[in-house]
């Protein structure tokens, strides 16, 4: 009985420590994500931007600089 208990403690243990590393790949995957989202909507504000910046008519635009 002492011996199985005794096996018992040790899976915990080993359970216990594949938990807490789990736990960890699953927070540096968060922080990933949220630096990837952040880094997204950065990217999609500049595109709009752009898009705004540019004008949709190029009767508008001045003529190049060779003109």
């Amino acid at each position: 009985m002492d011996e199985r208990i005794q096996e018992l403690e040790i899976r915990v243990a080993f359970q216990d420590d594949l938990l807490t590393s789990l736990n960890q790949q699953v927070h540096a995957a968060h922080q990933v994500i949220a630096q990837l989202r952040a880094d997204l909507l950065a990217l999609r504000e500049r595109v709009e931007g752009m898009k705004e910046g540019a004008s949709g008519d190029p009767a508008q635009e001045p003529p190049p600089p060779h003109y």
